[in-house]
């Protein structure tokens, strides 16, 4: 085996991620509204990956940089596997709008044509029109007399072919579609029926050019490069930014994806004036712009969904009259999203504001939601005159603008606003809040997997940590000040962080797996993660495995370490669980010399993944969980049960591809903690966890 041999493509294997989530789109088992939800993510996330990553490679290409990937691949060859598997990944996207259109149909939600209107339609439609988005249109005309004009990122445009009626003359023109219109129109009746925008727009087309008659129409949409470049050393970064940002409107045009109606001279003459070649080139036989179609996703039909779930107050709390202070006191807690609420954490946080106590609130902001609690809270502290600093990530991908709007409202309310380190982003999720206890100061302290974003939190399937552990406390507060003043800690008591010292002290934690295999006890790692990619990570796993240390990963996306290789990695197992949460927590759980799980183990939650970029260029934390019942509940609950669910779960071979592997017990990780209340909140002893798990899954433990 070669070195290059040693590793999946890593863009090849984001793309194989994303057929797993359009198989959620293709499974007859999930309810037919969240199938049309995860069509729709699959686009998004193709959309995405353009902008970003082939941006990046195409970038490469242009200026004739030929570097290798970690796999042997030059920019130029990725290119060519990632335009025939996106291919593939658009036909499968096509043919599944198309079942599902009819499924919607049957269930009274139809996506109309023109040919379907009738006339109370089109009276309605015209009125509709008119008022509503007659005024937001500009018809373009495309002759030598009018430069082609701009369209934006992602930009919908309609391009049509028109003939006057008196002289039979020609004439192209553009309408591009505003984005900040619905892209589906309701119709008023009983039944959900929807007409597209672009349909809307042909069908009342002579409003838009009144002397002339339509030939041919077609519609495409736009991809650009959407990477920041940021000059390094400037003053004022949130400045650059702003700067940044207008120019990914206007970035080098990645691809466009025409429908199939366009004709080759209309798909000719946009290619040639976007100057994007043949190869980036997609045709789709459906709907172009497939993420658009969230919006329909979103009808109130709860037959059509899955069941309610409503996530549980943590118990801990209530047995404290949430009084989150007092709680945390006694011992720590692990709040597990989105089977417990979110709410935990804006208790936290409101106590904190409210507490005449309290001090000091310091927080990270990565990624929030748009009317964010979390913003109006912090500000609120602010103007009741606590010290309240907010380190706000500028450089978050897509959030960069709504976090420049809270960073200026922040300032505004008084908070201490701190932008992060040019050259790092700063990705940990950290809140600390800082009290008067009789004569003391005391510090209590929130540690997130995920972002401080309450709907993500109803979704995404992450860990809370709240602790007043001092030493964890004192660690966390010196990672504020490194964000915050560039004061690199000189000695963390027991927070772990990147860029400083999270890569080797992985290192150093599969290292001593190795020793105890090598020394005839069991060597043992579990992780769980998003993204695998890390090469001198997975070396380490490779030697690890080779000494018989017994490794099972669970990496939702990206993974480029290959399994099961004989003499280099058959003690290792990988899967990816994707269902109806979306996995999200970060967990590693080390042996330390015994079997798992033990009480023995080290275990860790993270806010990071094992890539590059999060051990190198973030600010990432690595928290050990060392409360015995939290150790248990993260342990012997969650880890357990992801790496027995096969309900959600897709193995992985050596040869890159996925599987489903089905097994007599189905059990489904996601219903399991729906279902058991009890394995959460005040935690139960090791014994009980088992107990109860075995009921499911008998294999859990033996396995």
């Amino acid at each position: 085996m070669t070195n290059f041999d040693r590793f999946i493509n890593r863009e090849l294997s984001w793309l194989s991620f994303n057929n797993r989530v359009l198989y959620e789109a293709e499974n007859s088992l999930n309810p037919i509204l969240e199938r049309l939800k995860f069509l729709s993510i699959s686009a998004s996330n193709l959309d995405e990956f353009y902008m970003v990553r082939v941006a990046g490679l195409m970038a490469k290409k242009r200026l004739g940089i030929e570097s290798l990937s970690d796999d042997g691949l030059t920019p130029v060859k990725q290119l060519e596997l990632i335009k025939s598997n996106a291919v593939d990944l658009i036909k499968r996207q096509d043919r599944c709008w198309e079942q599902l259109q009819s499924s919607l149909s049957k269930n009274k939600i139809n996506i109309y044509e023109i040919k379907d209107l009738d006339n109370n339609d089109i009276i309605w439609l015209k009125n509709f029109f008119k008022e509503s988005i007659f005024p937001l249109l500009t018809p373009l005309a495309i002759d030598p007399l009018h430069s082609f004009p701009f369209i934006p990122n992602g930009g919908l445009s309609l391009i049509l072919k028109l003939e006057k009626k008196k002289s039979g003359e020609i004439l192209n023109a553009l309408v591009p579609i505003p984005n900040n219109i619905d892209r589906f129109i309701l119709l008023p009746g009983d039944n959900s029926c929807f007409l597209s925008l672009e349909s809307l727009i042909v069908l009342f087309y002579e409003l838009l050019f009144p002397d002339f008659k339509l030939s041919h129409s077609g519609l495409f949409r736009i991809i650009r490069d959407s990477e920041l470049a940021l000059d390094e050393g400037v003053d004022d970064l949130l400045h650059n930014l702003e700067t940044a940002l207008k120019l990914r409107r206007t970035g080098y045009c990645i691809s466009i994806t025409f429908s199939d109606s366009t004709s080759k001279d209309q798909i000719n003459m946009i290619s040639h004036a976007l100057e994007v070649a043949q190869a980036d080139i997609f045709i789709a036989s459906g709907m172009v712009g497939l993420r658009d179609i969230e919006l329909i996703a979103k009808c109130e039909r709860p037959d059509l969904k899955f069941p309610a779930f409503s996530p549980r107050f943590p118990e801990r709390i209530k047995d404290f009259d949430g009084d989150c202070f007092a709680a945390i006191n006694t011992k720590d807690i692990i709040v597990h999203h989105p089977y417990e609420s979110f709410d935990s954490v804006l208790q936290f946080l409101k106590q904190a504001v409210r507490d005449s106590k309290v001090l000091s609130i310091k927080q990270t902001l990565y990624r929030t939601s748009k009317d964010s609690p979390i913003v109006y809270e912090l500000i609120e502290a602010a103007e009741a005159g606590k010290s309240v600093t907010a380190m706000v990530e500028l450089k978050a991908r897509f959030d960069e603008e709504a976090n420049i709007r809270w960073a200026r409202d922040l300032e505004s309310a008084g908070v201490n606003v701190v932008f992060g380190l040019l050259d790092l982003k700063a990705h940990a999720k950290l809140c600390l809040i800082t009290r008067r206890e009789g004569m003391k100061i005391k510090s209590y302290a929130h540690f997130g997997t995920g972002n401080y974003h309450p709907a993500n939190a109803r979704i995404y399937t992450d860990l809370s940590l709240f602790t007043a552990d001092p030493s964890l406390c004192s660690d966390v507060n010196q990672v504020f000040n490194y964000m915050t003043g560039y004061a690199e800690p000189q000695k963390l008591e027991k927070l772990i962080i990147a860029p400083i010292s999270l890569r080797k002290e992985l290192l150093k934690l599969i290292n001593q797996e190795i020793f105890y295999a090598d020394s005839g006890r069991p060597g043992r790692i579990w992780a769980k993660m998003n993204s695998l990619v890390d090469p001198e990570i997975i070396d380490k796993l490779y030697e690890a495995s080779q000494s018989g240390v017994e490794i099972h990963l669970i990496v939702r996306g990206v993974c480029c370490l290959r399994p099961g290789i004989k003499n280099l990695s058959e003690n290792i197992t990988v899967k990816s669980i994707i269902g109806r949460f979306l996995e999200h927590a970060r967990i590693y759980a080390f042996g330390n010399g015994s079997d798992l799980p033990s009480r023995n183990a080290k275990v860790y939650i993270s806010s990071a993944d094992w890539m590059p970029r999060n051990l190198i260029s973030r600010v990432e934390t690595l928290v050990p969980i060392e409360n015995e019942t939290v150790h248990q509940q993260v342990l012997d609950q969650i880890l357990v049960a992801n790496i027995n669910d096969y309900r959600h779960s897709w193995f992985l071979d050596s040869n890159g591809d996925y599987e489903r592997r089905y097994h007599k017990s189905s059990f489904s990780a996601h219903e399991f903690f729906m279902n058991n209340p009890s394995l959460s909140g005040r935690g139960k002893s090791l014994h009980g966890t088992k107990k109860e798990l075995n009921k499911l899954i008998p294999e859990i433990i033996s396995d």
